[in-house]
């Protein structure tokens, strides 16, 4: 509602307001100065009323008001009250005398209906509720009854008045009640208060606070109660200086934020003395006497008892509501809005009680990469239309819940496997289509595990077995696996096995041994590759393919990783220092895909070759194709590495996803040919076409060539007539802690 242009034009007009405020206030403190009843003293007073009757509307004009039509109230219910007096000077200076009533007494009468339709109109903008009008009736009918045991009821039993002094007498606190009403729902209300609002507000009480007083200094004092012409020339003042604030704008604008129902210290105190002023008057000396005073305070206490009530009652709907409403967000998922972990498990639970149930487990495949390349806005996009797609394909009477992550759940309560692996195979098939997300046409793999609950009354446990059998089916290759006893048997040997893992690194039980790479055809040992190898105090020594995809699993690769590094570089070190030329020009250390996806990865290659003391040019880093397939912070840690100086190389190459096209993004040093490029190479055909084209590429793009799982003499010299230059395999020698570097295998030209 505040633009620009409604900046601007409060900037401009700001001090408009600040000096008519201020000059009302001095020409209030003039009025007092001059002598009672005098000319001048006369003259400021109508003086006020009149420039504060001009000034609204053309305040409104000047700001161009939201809300005109409660301006111009305003302005006739002001200025039918400066007419009121006018005419009662008029009647005492002129025609020399006082009646009551009088013309003024009707002018008088007729600005409160005005004043009150532009108050409600103020209101009429505010948050509208219940709450918002038990409020204001408490405070009206409790200040109320003050008015009609103090002011009302002593006018109207006034015997020596006639019916129509005493009707008049009884309408002003009657009008003074209705602005009451008006200021009591103005100031408990929630809605959003402008300056000029408030200063509406301050001069509607002004002139309450000034009738009211009057009427008391009539009833029950002899003082001519002059001073009070304060209150109703600072009432003057501030309805001007309303409509001269640039807010005024905007005043009385209806709000359609709900109400909060918060009660402050203030209002709450100002509610509970209300509250109780019916009770309080009956000790009043005097009060009680009179019979229409009694049951006036009887039926105020009645309806202030019935009001208290309505409003305890909408505390309880509203904490009610407020719990259903935090009930509802601890069950639901906030990206997705579907059922989270905790509305599962109750679903699981209430499940395994009724009967039959099946919970098939859902993970997206690679989903990282998502976030890696696209970001996460895309990756939450993404999530959300999945989540879409799986409400969809697992039709009425499923609960579908996303578990964390990209991880999703589905409860088919009362369901049988058959009818459960038929709505696995449908929230397959609807992930088949790419989904669009952020712009991108994403295809996303899943493994879908399936448990049921049989044998069991423990909503964690049947999800555990959805885990075991999700992980299953990733493992192998497929799309959906049920649970059995046999992957439980499996399940429980990896994690026995990662267990003694972390023993196992914390013992020291892992041994490094290195396989030398030669330079043909002499077989000179130009590097070695850093192996790991576990000996186990029971089993003996155990190859990495045995714990290595253990340890990727539970994330020890972190750790081992790290100690296989600075092992391999401290020993390379060592090396030199013994061996001097003969030692190993370069060692090499594979790194997982893992190592590579923890942040900071190269500054933990940078520390290890700080504090062993190796030279950054005689590491090498060797990653496998499918490690940095898929972007992102994988081949950023290599970028990083490689501006450091150490070398990458790419392992098992062309066994990959796309070899060729990994040359083009990865930062790559040396080309490591397949072991299974070598196997069949002596052999005649087709079977030397992949080993000619690798070298090829490699002395094209200007890259190291290195031959694996190099066995026989013949495999060696045909590679070196292929051009291959450097060689590793069991040829050359066996994986072992202490190479010896002085022995050479000598590969005869062809």
């Amino acid at each position: 509602m505040n633009t620009s242009a409604d900046r601007w034009q409060a900037m401009r007009y700001k001090r408009l307001w600040q000096w008519w405020l201020a000059l009302g206030g001095l020409a209030t403190g003039a009025y007092f100065l001059f002598p009672e009843d005098g000319l001048w003293a006369n003259v400021t007073y109508n003086a006020i009323g009149l420039l504060s009757c001009l000034v609204i509307p053309l305040a409104v004009r000047l700001h161009r008001a939201a809300r005109p039509a409660m301006w111009y109230w305003f302005a006739a219910g002001q200025t039918t009250w400066v007419f009121g007096d006018l005419a009662w000077e008029y009647y005492k200076y002129v025609r020399h005398e006082e009646p009551y009533p009088s013309g003024a007494d009707y002018l008088y009468l007729s600005a409160y209906p005005m004043l009150v339709v532009g108050l409600m109109m103020l209101t009429r903008g505010r948050r509208g509720n219940l709450v918002g009008l038990i409020d204001p009736a408490i405070v009206a009918t409790g200040l109320g009854l003050v008015f009609w045991v103090f002011v009302m009821h002593p006018i109207a039993a006034d015997s020596t008045a006639s019916s129509l002094e005493r009707f008049i007498g009884v309408a002003y606190p009657a009008g003074d009640a209705l602005l009451l009403a008006m200021l009591a729902r103005f100031f408990t209300s929630t809605g959003q208060r402008t300056a000029s609002g408030r200063l509406l507000g301050l001069a509607a009480l002004l002139l309450l606070a000034a009738d009211v007083s009057y009427s008391l200094v009539s009833l029950y004092s002899d003082d001519d109660g002059s001073l009070l012409d304060a209150g109703w020339l600072l009432s003057y003042v501030g309805w001007a200086g309303a409509a001269l604030h640039p807010s005024m704008r905007w005043t009385g604008a209806t709000t359609s934020r709900p109400s909060s129902g918060r009660v402050g210290r203030s209002r709450l105190i100002l509610l509970a003395v209300c509250s109780l002023l019916a009770p309080a008057l009956l000790f009043v000396p005097g009060i009680g006497d009179n019979a229409l005073d009694r049951l006036a305070i009887a039926a105020a206490a009645v309806v202030l008892f019935v009001l208290v009530v309505l409003r305890m009652s909408g505390f309880v709907s509203q904490v009610q509501h407020q719990a259903d409403q935090l009930k509802d967000l601890a069950m639901a998922d906030d990206l997705t809005g579907l059922a989270n972990r905790r509305s599962l498990e109750q679903g699981l639970t209430e499940g395994l009680a009724a009967g039959p149930m099946q919970v098939a487990l859902l993970d997206l495949d690679d989903f990282k990469k998502v976030n890696d390349a696209l970001g996460h806005a895309v990756g939450d996009r993404l999530l959300v239309a999945v989540a879409e797609r799986l409400l969809r394909a697992a039709g009425p009477g499923a609960l579908v819940a996303r578990m964390g992550g990209d991880e999703f759940a589905i409860l088919l309560a009362g369901a049988t496997a058959e009818a459960a692996d038929a709505t696995v195979l449908r929230l397959a098939g609807s992930l088949r289509e790419p989904v669009h997300a952020g712009g991108h046409d994403l295809l996303v793999g899943v493994s879908i595990g399936v448990a049921d609950g049989t044998g069991t009354d423990d909503p964690v446990e049947v999800l555990r077995r959805a885990d075991v059998a999700m992980y299953a089916a990733k493992n192998s290759g497929g799309t959906h696996h049920r649970h059995t006893a046999d992957l439980d048997d499996t399940a429980d040997a990896q994690a026995r096995l990662g267990a003694e893992l972390r023993t196992a690194l914390d013992t020291g039980q892992f041994r490094m041994v290195y396989q030398p790479i030669v330079e043909l055809p002499h077989g000179r040992l130009r590097a070695v590759e850093a192996l790991v190898r576990w000996d186990h105090p029971e089993r003996g020594m155990i190859t990495p393919d045995r714990f290595i995809p253990a340890a990727e699993h539970n994330g020890l690769i972190i750790e081992l990783g790290e100690w296989i590094l600075r092992t391999a570089c401290a020993q390379a070190v060592e090396w030199q220092a013994d061996w001097g030329a003969q030692a190993p020009e370069r060692i090499s250390v594979n790194v997982s895909a893992r190592q590579l996806a923890q942040p900071g990865f190269a500054a933990v290659v940078a520390r290890a070759l700080r504090e062993t003391g190796l030279p950054v040019g005689r590491l090498t880093v060797e990653v496998t194709e499918t490690a940095v397939f898929g972007g992102g912070q994988a081949v950023q840690a290599l970028n990083e590495l490689h501006a450091l100086g150490v070398r990458i190389a790419l392992d098992d190459f062309g066994t990959g996803h796309s070899s060729l096209g990994l040359l083009q993004t990865v930062p790559v040093d040396v080309l490591k040919v397949d072991k299974s490029f070598v196997d069949n190479i002596t052999m005649a055909g087709r079977h030397a076409v992949i080993a000619t084209a690798l070298i090829r590429v490699s002395e094209g793009l200007g890259l190291t060539a290195v031959a694996e799982g190099v066995e026989t003499a013949e495999q060696a010299a045909e590679l070196y007539r292929l051009g291959y230059q450097l060689a590793q395999g069991y040829h050359f020698g066996m994986p072992v802690a202490d190479p010896d570097f002085t022995a050479q295998v000598v590969v005869a030209a062809p």
